[in-house]
């Protein structure tokens, strides 16, 4: 068993190798002839050395001349025909050709590559009718077996047993491609002595991306025998120059060096070669082997290709099958999901609750749902702080919506601490600019690899200029060579990444109808809000002049008619003054109130320095005569805003009030203060902190009877007072009613702490330019 760290493959090594352009070639097979055309008027550029062996002529005798030479008129129309409709395609036909012993028949493929035109020729095979109807049974026979069987493993050991039956091929195996181009052997059918490859994996580098992509074209590729030497073609001499030919569609093709290594290392003399193509993906290979020469005639060969489209058919429809069948089950759990969280007042606690939810939409064990700075975990996860740092690193280093891996630390080589829970990752991106993210965790399987040799024998160092050069070779060994990988979970399956994707279009599109709906109720309260400072301002301003009445009718009468009434008619009356004149302060208070809702702030540049000073003189001022007077500090710089100095001089005038107001102190003790951002976190919990956390925090300390914390919201009421109406100086109570309705229309928020018996700190904040 082996743990190991595999060697990196220079980018520019991996590129030379995946685009070692092995298509451009003038060597091909010699069990056929290859002719080059030109496309005008068929005239014979290029022949492959080996043309009298099959035509009887040299290429001598054929370069330079007309295609008619050897075929007969009748058969160059239909060539011309096909070159014609050629476009991508290739096109098969029977030739008799005209050699010196007479005519020969041919299988011919012919296909275009600008300019010209490759003809391809094989001695035909002389098949009897038996034989054709005999093969034409055998494969309706296997299309019918193969579509009677429903599980995928069954069907694929079921295609190889076809295959093998139809070719004669000594081993046949079914290749399956994965996200990072490597393959497994997934389905094999062999010799009983034979070693088995079946389970083993092979790297992405034992096929070239070029050859892939020549596979996943549909192409069928025959090798009858890899020991024999290759043909050269030949050209015309004035063509000369016009280089190698592209033969990545010819039958007859040379074979790659490498290739050839590869497979005589495997045994291997013989090999036929059948592209399964899913969704214009090359899903995987049908590659068939045979330890001596064996040549298929065209008709076997078109077989093959028939039963692999069907193989590859079969094989998308019941991957397909069980694809949507996941996928049905984890939008059936979305659907649910996406409901309740469409449903919800809080969208962070319905993606939360209840757990298991968030987690079944996508098969994890542990998921992070991030909101800004504010991330919540959910079962098996790295530690929060890693959580951030994956956070900070996905936002930087990934821009797209989704991200997925099931190796998160060959990204993010940190992850390695976390491997335990969080070797996978799959992050959606709902918003990079707010910061709103889920993210998904898998933890670590430790699982064995089964190689098709060591992968790292591929890569060999050989002297070059003096210089060791990294190259990629042909393995030697393809015994079963065990590898312990580490780090990694469980892969994410294409549902998965769908179904997550779908979250993030629900998430967006009920974010969207909600921020409608608030809309609308916003505009609908901004009128109901006019519409009520409209009615109390009118209301208070009408009720004005009939309670002037009533106190001035009710003060003569006390006047001139005192002596013709008993002491409890005057005393009535006394109480309806006083009661006519506490209506006439509430109605004072509400006229201030609702003039903050309709007049417009006049910003300025305030000093609050100065601000706090004039209002401090006013107050003073109004309570000479009375002692002690109020000890009012200021210990720091208060800082310079944006406000309306008016309405501010009515916030700080409001608050020192009620610090004096409210003591039970000989002398009222008054701080006024500011803090800084970070100088209010060390001395306070965060979850104190307001939402605005970036402008600086003022506050009015006080000595006072402070307030019992289940009042804190209750103080802020209109007209809300918690003392008997006469008791510490009576009032309206609206004086912090207003403060509030005063910093919230400049964009702040006011808050309150306190320990009854021992004072009252009002905290507020305010945009703001600068520190004075």
């Amino acid at each position: 068993m082996n743990s190991v760290r595999h060697t990196p493959v220079p980018d520019q090594v991996l590129q030379e190798h995946d685009e070692n352009p092995v298509h451009l070639t003038d060597l091909v097979q010699p069990h056929g002839v290859v002719l080059v055309l030109e496309k005008s008027d068929l005239t014979i550029l290029k022949v492959s050395q080996n043309s009298h062996d099959f035509l009887g002529r040299s290429p001598q005798h054929l370069l330079g001349q007309a295609l008619s030479v050897i075929i007969e008129s009748d058969f160059i129309d239909s060539i011309q025909h096909c070159v014609n409709q050629a476009g991508d395609r290739s096109h098969y036909l029977h030739l008799p050709i005209a050699t010196p012993d007479g005519p020969a028949g041919f299988d011919a493929s012919l296909h275009v590559t600008d300019p010209y035109i490759i003809l391809e020729l094989e001695p035909a095979h002389q098949q009897t009718v038996d034989e054709l109807m005999g093969t034409q049974h055998s494969v309706a026979q296997s299309i019918a077996t193969l579509r009677s069987i429903s599980d995928l493993k069954t069907f694929l050991q079921a295609a190889v047993e076809e295959i093998q039956a139809l070719t004669g091929y000594d081993r046949v195996m079914i290749y399956q491609f994965d996200e990072q181009q490597a393959g497994s052997v997934v389905a094999e059918i062999k010799p009983e002595q034979e070693v088995s490859y079946l389970g083993l994996r092979y790297p992405a580098t034992d096929i070239p991306k070029i050859v892939r992509d020549f596979y996943q074209q549909g192409m069928v590729r025959s090798v009858p025998d890899l020991t024999a030497s290759l043909v050269e073609l030949v050209a015309v001499q004035e063509h000369e120059d016009i280089g190698p030919m592209d033969l990545s569609r010819a039958l007859l093709r040379g074979v790659d060096p490498c290739c050839v290594e590869y497979h005589q290392n495997m045994g291997v003399v013989a090999f036929l070669v059948i592209a399964l193509v899913r969704h214009d993906t090359l899903w995987g290979l049908i590659s068939c082997h045979h330890p001596v020469a064996k040549t298929l005639p065209p008709y076997i060969r078109s077989a093959c290709e028939v039963l692999g489209q069907l193989i590859a058919a079969e094989v998308t429809s019941k991957v397909h099958e069980d694809e949507l069948s996941y996928l049905s089950k984890l939008k059936s759990i979305q659907s649910e999901f996406v409901s309740s969280i469409a449903a919800a007042q809080d969208f962070k606690q319905a993606l939360i609750h209840p757990q298991p939810r968030l987690l079944d939409l996508v098969k994890a064990q542990g998921a992070a749902v991030c909101m800004d700075q504010d991330v919540t975990l959910i079962g098996s996860t790295p530690t929060l702080d890693q959580v951030h740092a994956v956070i900070d690193w996905s936002l930087t280093e990934n821009s797209g919506s989704l991200f997925h891996t099931d190796c998160l630390s060959s990204h993010y080589s940190t992850a390695v601490d976390f491997k335990e829970n969080g070797s996978g990752v799959l992050i959606l991106t709902i918003s990079q600019l707010r910061r709103y993210l889920i993210l998904w965790f898998r933890p670590e399987v430790i699982r064995t690899v089964n190689w098709a040799g060591n992968p790292q024998a591929s890569i060999q160092m050989i002297e070059e200029d003096d210089e060791q050069q990294m190259v990629l070779c042909p393995r030697n060994s393809f015994e079963k060579w065990q590898e312990t990988v580490e780090a990694t979970s469980r892969p994410w399956k294409d549902a998965e990444l769908e179904n997550a994707l779908d979250l993030k279009n629900a998430i967006v599109g009920i974010v969207l109808n909600k921020a409608d709906e608030l809309a609308q109720i916003n505009l609908a309260l901004a009128d109901r809000n006019r519409e009520l400072d409209s009615f109390a301002y009118a209301a208070s301003h009408d009720l004005k002049e009939p309670l002037r009445g009533i106190t001035n009718f009710a003060n003569i009468i006390v006047r001139r008619y005192a002596d013709t009434l008993d002491e409890a008619g005057v005393q009535r009356l006394q109480t309806l003054v006083r009661l006519a004149q506490r209506m006439d302060l509430l109605i004072d208070a509400l006229l201030k109130f609702s003039r903050l809702g309709q007049a417009e702030l006049n910003y300025e540049q305030t000093d609050l320095n100065g601000l706090v000073q004039n209002v401090i003189s006013v107050i003073k001022t109004g309570r000479e005569g009375k002692s002690p007077p109020p000890q009012i500090d200021i210990p720091n710089a208060l800082p310079t805003v944006d406000c309306d100095p008016v309405l501010f001089a009515e916030v700080f005038s409001n608050l020192i009030n009620n610090a004096v107001k409210y003591t039970n102190e000989p002398q009222a003790v008054i701080e006024i203060g500011c803090y800084s951002p970070e100088q209010y976190g060390e001395q306070h919990p965060r979850d104190d902190l307001p939402p605005d956390f970036s402008s600086p925090i003022v506050y009015v300390r006080d000595n006072g009877i402070g307030i019992r914390e289940r009042h804190f919201d209750k103080i802020f009421r209109l007209f809300k007072r918690l003392h008997e109406r006469d008791r510490y100086g009576g009032g309206s109570g609206v004086g912090l009613t207003i403060a509030q309705r005063i910093i919230e229309r400049h964009g702040g928020q006011i808050w309150v702490k306190s320990t009854y018996g021992e004072g009252t700190t009002f905290f507020f904040t305010i945009r703001y330019n600068r520190f004075s």
